[in-house]
């Protein structure tokens, strides 16, 4: 016998919410910390301690995805074997929402191409309707030549910067700086 949710007549017809659910215990989801209320806007995000960008990351989205109303959940995946996922989102709207991958890179250098290509094999893999990969720097033409058709959303430094901006965060990106700093921690 199938259950479900129906209208009582066919008479009359009654709205029914749609239903969107996922399951979504993940071994990978690890507690979320409040990385952005430590920063200031003074703080270069490609010298940022690689973990604390993915929270930042996982924090925009989380900003992002309640400001349209949606009761989206955003969590970040452990270091480890996160099977190329730094962070996933359950939105349960059943028009707009879905499962979202997102891929975090704190990069200096331009993300080449392997990463993008790496991000959709994870998008397949995890059955997500969209892959975000989101980094400080910049994406050479074969990685944007590559989303093209595909579910792939690339966000780069400036692009990273406007969204923060929008969202009432006010952080900048100096590669040139970010590269003295991280090779001085070496």
């Amino acid at each position: 016998m199938l259950k479900g949710v129906a209208s009582p007549s066919f008479k009359e017809i009654s709205p029914i919410r749609p239903v969107l659910t996922f399951d979504t215990p993940d071994k990978r989801i690890v507690e979320g910390r409040n990385v952005v209320d430590e920063l200031d806007k003074t703080t270069n995000l490609a010298a940022l301690d690689w973990e604390d960008f993915e929270h930042v990351v996982r924090e925009l989205f989380a900003k992002m995805f309640t400001a349209r109303g949606s009761s989206a959940e955003v969590h970040v995946t452990r270091a480890s074997r996160d099977y190329g996922v730094d962070a996933l989102v359950h939105d349960p709207d059943p028009i707009h929402g879905g499962k979202f991958v997102i891929q975090a890179k704190r990069y200096v250098n331009k993300v080449e191409v392997s990463a993008v290509r790496d991000l959709y094999g994870t998008v397949q893999n995890e059955g997500a309707n969209r892959g975000f990969l989101v980094t400080t720097s910049s994406f050479g033409p074969d990685a944007h030549a590559f989303v093209k058709g595909k579910p792939l959303t690339l966000i780069d430094g400036p692009h990273l910067l406007q969204l923060l901006q929008d969202h009432g965060y006010g952080f900048r990106i100096n590669l040139e700086e970010a590269r003295k700093l991280l090779k001085e921690r070496e």
